[in-house]
């Protein structure tokens, strides 16, 4: 305890101030890609399902990593994985400058996977260890506005650098701001994690983390999440694109992360005061709304307005998720909780675009997003019938009436 104290006092805000930098460089390069990446599957000849299930495949290689880089956050250290995830930001990008089949493109894709599933692993761990009981929803929401900043910056230089300098241009800034994120990681120490007494038997085992009520309701809200959210992100420029609407999908994306950085702001903090099952409630509410504006969106106004919704649902559920998670976990098993509960978001992903890519083939890409708003709408049903141990416990904590019987102390 008195190693973790000096840690604290000497590192603990130079960590924070470089991870947040790591984290800006790093959703910069993923936002970059999310009006463009679809846009190009597109321009190599990829029809609707086919570019589905390119963008699609980026969530195979979350899957596949997540368990693995999980056991490693919580064995060797959240800085190799943190490591792992820039670098291969860092190195996908230039793929796609040689890469023009659909099969290859699947691959590159998967492979693109894993740096959010180390990053995003290794980060949440990292700023959760940093973080204590009193201020962990305010430190939690505060770190975690790296991602709507990035998403709002990355998204209107990907759009305006292709259309002003091509793919080449695009794909090499990317890889840059991959390359920038690696080197800040590099000047991460890692923090001596806290122990408590538990037997390896009980806590190595992944399955049983997915089973414990702790974690399995989380993770069920991030699958449903996950379809909407691997819906919106790979449809949206080519929904746009086919009404005729004369908008830049990069700024759909910027209103989007404007919106979920501005949520971020309070939501964190409050959280720690009126409790995370509230804000959660809330959030999946203004998520089914987004969609359904979506799903009537006929003009410039509506898309980017749907956009600033959906943004304010999307900033409040994750980090009131991640900080849930970290309630309900051990300090040395954070790693594989986050595993474990983000792997439902991934398996989402991986479903939605080429079951959507179908569905928008047989119905369009309008009425397809009513789809996503009854999904949407399912996960709040869930939430606030079985987030607790009994549907009474459970209405009362997603109205914020009482604490979260699931959290650790």
């Amino acid at each position: 305890m008195k190693l973790f104290r000096s840690f604290d006092a000497r590192l603990r805000r130079k960590n924070l101030l470089i991870l947040f930098t790591a984290g800006l460089l790093f959703w910069s390069s993923m936002g970059s890609l999310l009006p463009t990446l679809p846009l190009y599957v597109e321009h190599v000849g990829a029809t609707k399902q086919q570019i589905g299930i390119v963008m699609g495949s980026f969530a195979i290689g979350l899957l596949l990593s997540r368990p693995w880089l999980g056991k490693t956050a919580d064995r060797r250290g959240r800085k190799i994985v943190l490591l792992i995830g820039t670098l291969v930001a860092a190195i996908a990008p230039f793929g796609f400058l040689v890469v023009k089949s659909i099969p290859l493109l699947m691959v590159l894709r998967a492979f693109h996977g894993i740096s959010i599933a180390a990053f995003v692993t290794g980060y949440l761990a990292l700023v959760a260890d940093l973080s204590d009981e009193t201020n962990r929803g305010e430190l939690i929401g505060y770190m975690s506005l790296v991602t709507p900043i990035g998403l709002a910056i990355g998204p209107a230089i990907g759009g305006y650098l292709q259309a002003a300098a091509g793919y080449t241009a695009l794909f090499v800034c990317t890889a840059a701001l991959g390359g920038l994120a690696a080197l800040c990681v590099l000047a991460i120490v890692n923090p001596p994690v806290k122990t408590t007494e538990l037997s390896e038997n009980n806590n190595s085992q992944l399955w049983r983390i997915l089973i414990s009520p702790r974690v399995r309701i989380p993770a069920v809200i991030m699958f449903a999440i996950g379809l909407a959210f691997g819906n919106l992100h790979t449809f949206a420029p080519l929904y746009i694109k086919s009404t005729g609407v004369d908008l830049n999908a990069g700024l759909f994306y910027t209103a989007g992360a404007i919106a979920s950085f501005s949520v971020r702001l309070f939501a964190g903090r409050a959280s720690d005061r009126f409790g995370r099952g509230l804000f959660i409630t809330i959030s999946l509410v203004v998520y089914t709304i987004a969609m359904l504006l979506l799903w009537k969106a006929n003009s410039a106004a509506t898309f980017l307005f749907a956009a600033i919704i959906e943004g304010a649902g999307a900033g409040t559920l994750m980090p009131m998720i991640s900080t849930m998670v970290v309630d309900r976990a051990l300090p040395q098993e954070r790693g594989r909780m986050f595993a474990v509960c983000l792997t439902g978001l991934d398996v989402g992903i991986a479903i939605a675009s080429p079951v959507f890519g179908s569905i928008a083939d047989q119905v369009g890409y309008r009425d397809m997003f009513s789809y996503a708003a009854l999904l949407v709408f399912l996960a709040f049903v869930i939430f606030i019938t079985m987030s607790g141990k009994d549907l009474a416990n459970s209405w009362r904590f997603a109205i914020g009436r009482t604490p979260d019987i699931y959290a650790l102390k």
